[in-house]
């Protein structure tokens, strides 16, 4: 839900003019999650950070009885762009105790429905790996309301913050149990610890698997040719979008993940979804995983890109 709170997103690629008005995203918003239900979409995530997302799916579930409705939300981002289109800070992070304390208030609104609490963006240079009162908190939360706990990840060092949640104990078991990175054709870095992940009875939920509008053709990255060719070329064979293509890409080859998909509209929804309607060869996916970038390259190249 990072695209439909609010009216800005970190991308290179929109069709949409921006609704800066409450009111339009508000009902954007219903109808993307009215779709996805229709879809068979039945995990959503959100955050405070993601503008009135949070509420808007506590409103959205008001009436919903459907017990195999999943919900994840996070905690650390606080939204202060106030929905003003000329805003240049949109998020603030904080990953303080009092700052769990104060936004549970909001996401417990969720429950029943709200089965993963994750830290939001965790980070090495932030220390909440090693805060014990976050840690204890988070492990109290987990116990009584029957969560799954977790993180999200960003930047070029994600595999090392796995690790490092890997080994976070309270009382002798391991804190986390899911764990939300960004997986693409670009960036495959956490390829590597998915095994680990596997074994040891962890999920993996994929974000941004489109990195960020970049597997579109775009001039600015001549660097990527080949690969928009290769993608055009799979979205004509099986006659979906380049979406699609990328979207099985990352649920192929990374197996029992939940792939998100971050659409802000219907008709992009609507595309994202036919990733279930074809089946990439063995082939094809060997070739769209040689297209993979240096870690450092692919954020790089992320850190340029403007909220809009």
């Amino acid at each position: 839900m990072a695209a439909i709170g609010r009216p800005h997103y970190i991308n290179v690629r929109t069709n949409t003019v921006a609704k800066s008005n409450v009111s339009e995203l508000k009902a954007n918003g219903f109808k993307v999650l009215d779709e996805a239900y229709n879809l068979g979409v039945r995990y959503f995530d959100t955050a405070p950070g993601y503008g009135l997302a949070e509420q808007l799916l506590i409103d959205w579930l008001a009436n919903k009885k459907d017990k195999s409705i999943e919900v994840a939300t996070k905690w650390g981002y606080t939204y202060v762009a106030n929905f003003d289109v000329n805003a240049l800070v949109h998020e603030v992070k904080e990953h303080s105790i009092s700052k769990l304390k104060e936004q549970w208030q909001v996401s417990k609104k969720l429950l029943p429905f709200l089965t993963t609490y994750q830290i939001h963006s965790a980070t090495l240079e932030t220390g909440v790996l090693e805060n014990n009162a976050v840690l204890n908190e988070l492990a109290y939360l987990k116990s009584a309301f029957n969560l799954k706990m977790g993180i999200s990840t960003t930047g070029e060092n994600q595999v090392e913050v796995i690790k490092k949640a890997l080994d976070a104990t309270v009382d002798g078991k391991q804190l986390f149990d899911t764990f939300q990175s960004t997986y693409n054709i670009l960036d495959q870095s956490v390829f590597s610890v998915g095994d680990t992940l596997k074994q040891e009875g962890k999920k993996l939920i994929i974000k941004e698997a489109l990195a960020n509008g970049r597997i579109f053709r775009n001039s600015n990255y001549p660097e990527h040719n080949e690969l928009y060719t290769k993608l055009e070329s799979l979205s004509k064979k099986y006659g979906v979008g380049v979406d699609a293509i990328a979207l099985q890409f990352c649920d192929k080859t990374m197996p029992e993940s939940i792939v998100l998909s971050g659409a802000s509209a219907v008709a992009q929804l609507q595309e994202n979804s036919k990733m279930d309607a074809f089946v990439l060869t063995d082939e094809e996916l060997n070739q769209l995983k040689n297209f993979s970038v240096k870690t450092s390259t692919y954020w790089n190249e992320r850190k340029q890109l403007k909220w809009n």
